[in-house]
């Protein structure tokens, strides 16, 4: 009997840590390749973007912003708050809306995600994964030095590194050249997710969407 050879894909998954449509996209796409099991060996890399890159410091309160940026109501905000909510449920993963009262800037966290992708061995889904739960979850501020560094020893990064690199700029030019690379791709909302350089997946999709999309360029080989 012979067993075929996985499918190698790279997945380069653009999207920004206070985005919660990317934290349920990833999750469907975790579920994803879990059902394509040994037909896909995924190379996952996660690509910034930054839904606010003139956020300040202190950030701002959520309502307001919403408010602001897209003319919402208080009450469409609460209704897409609770659609969030269920969908992750939906996908294992608890958003706690009574606890994330504020937008913050995420720039030093890209940063730090780029420097975990060269540290190997899953980091940067670990930090990823880490980052979304201390926003969505718990509530802290992924624009807080404090926060990141905290988190990236949470995930067996070197806690003294982290906070070298965010009193730094280091990675700043490389995360803004990598920010310019996909805007100018044409991707302008997230999470967008390509497969192989060509292949665009949009948005938080179920994960049977990503499942149909990974056996169908699996089998185009």
């Amino acid at each position: 009997m012979t067993t075929s050879v996985p499918q190698k894909m790279k997945i380069d998954f653009v999207s920004d840590v206070s985005c919660p449509w990317c934290v349920i996209g990833l999750k469907a796409l975790e579920d994803a390749l879990g059902r394509v099991g040994g037909e896909v060996q995924a190379d996952i890399h996660f690509q910034p973007f930054e839904l606010n890159p003139n956020m300040p410091d202190e950030g701002q309160d959520i309502a307001e912003h919403l408010a602001e940026k897209y003319g919402s109501t208080p009450e469409q905000s609460q209704r897409n708050r609770e659609m969030i909510r269920a969908r992750g449920q939906d996908v294992g993963f608890t958003f706690s809306m009574d606890k994330r009262g504020r937008i913050y800037n995420t720039f030093d966290a890209h940063r730090l995600l780029h420097w975990a992708e060269e540290a190997g061995e899953g980091r940067q889904l670990a930090l990823k994964d880490a980052l979304f739960k201390a926003y969505f979850t718990d509530g802290d501020s992924p624009g807080s030095h404090d926060v990141l560094a905290r988190v990236a020893g949470e995930v067996g990064l070197d806690v003294a590194r982290a906070k070298a690199i965010l009193a730094s700029d280091e990675y700043a030019d490389a995360v803004r050249e990598r920010e310019q690379f996909y805007l100018q791709q044409g991707i302008h909302s997230v999470p967008a997710i390509i497969i192989n350089d060509k292949h665009l997946i949009s948005g938080g999709q179920p994960a049977e969407v990503f499942e149909q999309a990974l056996r169908q360029i699996a089998a185009a080989g």
